[in-house]
């Protein structure tokens, strides 16, 4: 069944309905569905092939709220920009965004965050940095709010400090959090340098403590400028 506009013009229909009828998200995101000749939101969003976003732009509009979304690529193939692009995106949705960071400083994401849009400054009421040293699952979901876009850089780096939780342990407690709080977390990944040559894939994720990767219910990867989902999956699909 072919939409009347892609999967994140609905959410926002949907949005706006919310705001308008006084309802609840979800209740919005059934009208919405039942409007496209669906019985409800979830049997909609679970034609997944058909929804796959057809440009960039579409990426964020096609993660719904409770999502896990793995970003994985090789060192210098631009995942932590894309993910910076995803939440500038959101901001300017005036969605709530946020990203957490072990990796880089203040300064480093705020020049690459100047080269996406010169108009954000470093106090914008929509878009959050942290990069304490005592990031962890339970500090992320003490700092976002309910609905929001989260970045996490990098997932590897989550149990790197001996005295937190496992990194198992830690990415079921933000899986359930999500969940509940209706957020989108996007987790940026390193992959084992051995994929170098080819397209990497979720038996390529580095991890270098044990991590259970069906908790990610979406896993895009970046290869050689291109982007493509391996969660769900689609031969020859590429952005």
């Amino acid at each position: 069944m072919k939409l009347s506009a892609p999967i994140y013009v609905l959410k926002k229909k949907a949005r706006e309905l919310k705001r308008s009828e006084g309802i609840s998200l979800n209740e919005a995101l059934d009208v919405v569905a039942r409007e496209e000749g669906f019985s409800s939101w979830s049997l909609l969003a679970s034609k997944s092939e058909e929804l796959l976003p057809r440009e960039q732009g579409e990426i964020l509009g096609f993660l719904n709220a409770g999502d896990l979304m793995l970003i994985g690529a090789r060192p210098g193939h631009g995942k932590t920009t894309f993910a910076l692009e995803l939440l500038v995106q959101g901001m300017r949705e005036k969605r709530q965004c946020f990203f957490f960071s072990l990796e880089y400083t203040f300064k480093d994401v705020l020049s690459k965050v100047a080269d996406l849009d010169t108009s954000i400054g470093a106090n914008n009421e929509y878009l959050h940095f942290d990069f304490s040293d005592e990031i962890s699952a339970s500090y992320i979901i003490e700092k976002v709010t309910p609905g929001a876009v989260v970045v996490v850089d990098y997932l590897q780096l989550l149990d790197q400090v001996r005295s937190k939780p496992s990194l198992q342990s830690q990415v079921s407690e933000l899986e359930e959090f999500a969940r509940e709080s209706g957020c989108v977390l996007i987790f940026i990944s390193q992959v084992d340098r051995e994929a170098d040559g080819k397209k990497p894939g979720l038996s390529d994720v580095r991890l270098p403590n044990a991590l259970d990767l069906d908790v990610f219910n979406k896993a895009l990867f970046i290869h050689e400028g291109k982007k493509y989902f391996v969660r769900p999956e689609v031969p020859g699909y590429l952005l």
